[in-house]
């Protein structure tokens, strides 16, 4: 993924109040983001930039938009950060990896190449490898996509620096797919 490439990290909800509040729908689990003063691009090429924010309660105000009347105009806006800010901005725990890490991994249960990580997506509180099979498996009548819980259950460790995740039963889940 390149260092400038957009990700969407929010989108704005409906209107709250009579003073610009908006809801905002979090895409990342990195809330600390939203604060005062952070700019996002959005789906078009304008920047807005946080008044406030009260996480309790996931509502933002930005500036320039100090009353309903303005801010209605944001509703459905998509928010964006790049690699580089995300990078910058977000502190990751031991073990923890951005999506976009992930994202054209190698997967292997042992010794056996399963696919690659097409996309990464959130169902319920679950993250799940969207693997593109490897067309050998595919030869063999296995289905050409299907889906890896993040759970201990089924991924071993990824290697960041090899770009592969090992993986325990996911070649179930392709065949049950």
């Amino acid at each position: 993924m390149k260092s400038n490439q957009k990700i969407h990290i929010a989108t704005v909800g409906k209107c709250v109040g009579l003073f610009g509040a908006l809801k905002l729908h979090l895409h990342t689990d990195f809330a600390e983001q939203f604060c005062e003063g952070a700019s996002f691009q959005t789906d078009g090429k304008d920047t807005l930039t946080i008044l406030s924010y009260k996480p309790e309660k996931s509502l933002v105000q930005f500036v320039n938009y100090p009353d309903r009347n303005s801010a209605t105009a944001l509703v459905n806006k998509k928010l964006y950060s790049t690699v580089d800010e995300s990078i910058e901005n977000c502190t990751l725990k031991e073990g923890e990896y951005f999506w976009f890490d992930m994202e054209d991994a190698d997967v292997y249960e042992g010794d056996l190449y399963l696919g690659k990580v097409i996309e990464i997506q959130r169902i319920a509180n679950t993250d799940y490898l969207h693997v593109q099979t490897d067309v050998t498996l595919v030869d063999k009548e296995l289905s050409k996509r299907f889906l890896i819980p993040y759970i201990p259950q089924y991924i071993d460790h990824f290697d960041k620096e090899a770009k592969k995740v090992y993986t325990t039963d996911a070649y179930g889940l392709l065949e049950a797919s």
